[in-house]
């Protein structure tokens, strides 16, 4: 897949960009997560905001209801963005994987990490939600989307909080992905929130610099 716009290049708006995108996704069958998904989940929040959060994929929630970051993860996702002032209706958030990557195990299924294969079939979609929203920044929520967009050998605890630039021309940086950080007890979870704190501070002074610069 060369390009996903051939034809929307022109005068075309980003909204109708994102809405053939999702379309495309909502039919796609590029790999096997399409036989046991119950709805893709293509994003959320605002195009035109220049911070774009991508985490790593569907979990059952996100499944069941057609929404990235519902559930647990996605209440404390918005607690993050609500300690520096955001709502996710001010920002872009996406998955790497656009289906729940799942296993069935002792007569349900359950959530397993998407295979590399299948991570790589969905790449198009997501290099295809940059190349439309344009983001200045990029925050990866956890190891698994910073590899797929910052550096295949990324380690999150040793490289997450530094700000590196991608090809299309926006800084990202990592932080802990909140499913991460809901599975830390005692200090190590005083010194996880204490890391996404820190990271989230930075991601929101470019943002702040990203919306002064527009007006």
């Amino acid at each position: 897949m060369d390009s996903l716009f051939d034809a929307a290049d022109g005068g075309e708006g980003r909204e109708k960009r994102l809405e053939d995108l999702a379309a495309q996704v909502s039919v796609c069958t590029r790999c096997d997560l399409a036989m046991t998904r119950t709805n893709t989940v293509f994003a959320s929040g605002d195009p035109y905001s220049p911070l774009m959060l991508v985490g790593e994929g569907p979990g059952e929630n996100e499944d069941a209801t057609g929404l990235p970051f519902v559930g647990r993860a996605g209440k404390l996702l918005d607690d993050i963005l609500a300690a520096v002032d955001l709502t996710r209706d001010q920002v872009y958030l996406t998955n790497t994987v656009k289906c729940r990557a799942a296993v069935q195990e002792g007569g349900r299924m359950k959530n397993r990490p998407p295979r590399t294969t299948e991570t790589r079939a969905c790449n198009p979609y997501l290099q295809g939600q940059m190349e439309a929203v344009k983001p200045e920044i990029v925050l990866c929520l956890g190891g698994p989307a910073a590899k797929t967009l910052i550096n295949k050998d990324f380690k999150i605890t040793k490289d997450r909080g530094k700000w590196y630039d991608l090809d299309n021309g926006a800084r990202a940086m990592a932080t802990f992905h909140p499913a991460y950080v809901l599975r830390q007890r005692g200090d190590d979870l005083d010194n996880t929130k204490r890391l996404v704190w820190k990271d989230i501070q930075n991601v929101y002074a470019e943002y702040q610099k990203a919306m002064e610069e527009r007006e």
